[in-house]
């Protein structure tokens, strides 16, 4: 385990691990089908948007958060 203080940092390699995964394996199989380079074509795009996504999520998430903390109704307090 790790201490709370990189959560943020895990949260970010976790997300974007997830996001980019799922997405360049849909982008490239829409794009060029699943032949038989099928997995070194989606690891070249994987590999290239993996880090662009770290960063974003990275620098995006707690405004993100805030933004969304924003937009929801307070429930009234009692």
């Amino acid at each position: 385990m790790f201490s709370p203080r990189f959560a943020p940092l895990a949260f970010a390699i976790l997300m974007s691990f997830y996001m980019v995964s799922g997405m360049t394996f849909v982008i490239t199989w829409v794009n060029t089908g699943l032949g038989g380079d099928f997995l070194l074509r989606w690891g070249k795009a994987f590999l290239v948007a993996w880090p662009v996504a770290f960063l974003l999520v990275l620098a995006g998430a707690p405004r993100i958060r805030r933004l969304v903390e924003g937009l929801v109704i307070k429930p009234q307090q009692s």
